[in-house]
C-alpha cells in the first residue's frame, strides 16, 4: 500500500504591507504562547519570522530605513492598519510607511517572497 504526501506550495504575499502585518501577527502570536524563540511560524508561507526580519535589519544598516520608518512601521504596526494620507496628524506618518513600504516590497520581490 502506498502513502499519499501532501505537498504544500508556500503562500507567498501580495505585497510589503500584508508581509509587514503578517510579521508582526505571527511574531505577536509566538511571544504570547510561551516565547519560544524558534524562528518558525505556522501557515506555510514563502518565508519565516525570521527571514522577515533579517530583511528588514539588513534594510536598516544599509541605510535604506530610517529609524523615522521603523517608528512608523512599528506604531501603525501595532494599531493593525496603515497610516491614513488624509487625516492631517497622520499625513507624515502616511508619507513614511509608502517609503518605507515601497523599500521592502522591492527587496521582497527581488527574494521572491511577494507575487
Amino acid at each position: 500500500m502506498t502513502q499519499t504526501q501532501t505537498i504544500y506550495t508556500p503562500d507567498k504575499f501580495q505585497n510589503a504591507e500584508q508581509m509587514w502585518f503578517w510579521f508582526l501577527y505571527s511574531k505577536s502570536v509566538r511571544n504570547d504562547v510561551g516565547g519560544q524563540h524558534t524562528g518558525r511560524s505556522s501557515g506555510h508561507r514563502v518565508c519565516e519570522l525570521v527571514d522577515v526580519e533579517t530583511l528588514i535589519t539588513k534594510l536598516y544598516l544599509a541605510g535604506k530605513l530610517t529609524l523615522e520608518h521603523l517608528g512608523v512601521m512599528k506604531e501603525f504596526g501595532d494599531k493593525r492598519r496603515a497610516p491614513h494620507q488624509y487625516i492631517w496628524r497622520e499625513n507624515r506618518a502616511a508619507a513614511k510607511w509608502a517609503e518605507a513600504m515601497k523599500i521592502i516590497n522591492e527587496a521582497a520581490t527581488k527574494k521572491g517572497w511577494i507575487e
